[in-house]
């Protein structure tokens, strides 16, 4: 790995981890990334997890203010989270890599989707929330098969979570969203451990993308609500984009 591929997959990382604490689609800057400097795209996508935890681990940090008071109904949602995490993750080492590398490219077309109708979703979602304070079993339910396209890719996981949790929760968005930066993390964080007894991990990649990561969940958490979410929103579609036709 050349110092300028290093430097490059380190600032991917960053970005991912800012935007994961802010909309939730980062993978879709990381995993194009590893794919770009030749990286298999299951060992991308296994790197990709790995690193991204502690992105996540810091955004949560940040957002320790709004998880004020969020146990009991942050508890029940976590196991789903778990339980879901680990059943994609053995669904990607089970399943043939061609299958990954045929899926995948559909998986990305549906985050690209979520990202572009983001604002309708959250306009919606602020008109329809439900008067509950805890997530019913559908909400679990749903969770845990977010949880499960989470462990096995992951792209848009977040936005996903967003839109289960916004319906779900009469709470306000920014609260919902530091339950969402917890409950991606811990998908990633099982998957991860999975990925590292197991999995082929390119750890090279995978600690630049850790580090860069934790500086992006700080800056997402700090300033993210500063930033251009159209801007955020055309550099992933044009990423996501780019990640499609390479693994076609």
């Amino acid at each position: 790995m050349s110092p300028l591929h290093a430097v490059a997959i380190f600032v991917a990382g960053m970005a991912a981890g800012t935007i994961n604490t802010v909309v939730g689609s980062g993978t879709l800057i990381t995993f194009p990334a590893l794919l770009a400097f030749g990286y298999a795209p299951v060992t991308a996508n296994v790197s990709n997890t790995i690193g991204l935890v502690p992105g996540s681990v810091a955004g949560a940090v940040g957002y320790r203010r709004e998880l004020h008071g969020q146990r009991r109904r942050l508890l029940p949602l976590a196991l789903c989270s778990l339980l879901g995490g680990i059943t994609g993750a053995v669904l990607l080492l089970t399943l043939p890599a061609a299958a990954f590398k045929a899926i995948v490219p559909a998986f990305i077309a549906v985050a690209l989707v979520l990202i572009l109708i983001q604002p309708w979703l959250n306009r919606r979602l602020t008109s329809r929330r439900r008067r509950h304070d805890t997530a019913g079993p559908l909400a679990g339910a749903s969770v845990f098969l977010s949880g499960v396209y989470g462990g096995y890719f992951g792209a848009a996981q977040g936005i996903l979570l967003l839109a289960i949790l916004g319906l779900a929760l009469d709470d306000d968005l920014q609260r919902i969203n530091a339950l969402k930066v917890v409950l991606a993390g811990l998908v990633n964080l099982v998957a991860g451990i999975i990925f590292a007894i197991v999995a082929h991990v390119s750890w090279g990649p995978a600690g630049l993308i850790a580090g860069g990561s934790v500086l992006g969940g700080i800056v997402g958490a700090r300033q993210g609500r500063r930033l251009s979410p159209l801007v955020l929103r055309l550099v992933i579609v044009a990423v996501g984009i780019s990640a499609i036709v390479r693994l076609l």
